[in-house]
């Protein structure tokens, strides 16, 4: 395992363990959601994510915006949710809060790369 497969890892489960303090909320997290957000270098994007849950606490993502897929993992507990992800041969991490509408706002980063992205889910109804 690489240094930084280790990194996220540990950092997932770092967020798994903070978010663990906090009581797990009622509402399901699975379903499509619009995508918005902004890149690494400020630029915006739009498009679709899909969230299934495979337990009451976990669940696997997929983020499609124009050409670009990607697929990780994620986790849910109360307000936080986490999910680590691959975007061609890079590793990322999104910290989202869940928020009382059902949208989901957060911070988004790449392994070895400067900056922070945004981005909003906003669940399909």
């Amino acid at each position: 395992m690489t240094g930084w497969v280790r990194g996220l890892r540990a950092a997932v489960l770092c967020v798994g363990m903070v978010a663990a303090a906090a009581p797990a909320g009622a509402q399901s997290i699975g379903g499509t959601y619009d995508v918005a957000g902004t890149n690494l270098d400020g630029s915006a994007y739009r498009g679709t994510a899909v969230v299934t849950q495979t337990s009451s606490t976990t669940c696997r993502i997929k983020w499609t915006t124009g050409d670009t897929v990607s697929e990780g993992i994620c986790m849910r507990n109360g307000s936080a949710f986490s999910a680590g992800y691959s975007l061609g041969s890079a590793i990322g991490l999104v910290i989202y809060s869940i928020e009382p509408d059902g949208s989901l706002k957060g911070l988004w980063t790449v392994a070895d790369s400067e900056g922070v992205g945004t981005e909003v889910l906003t669940p399909r109804r």
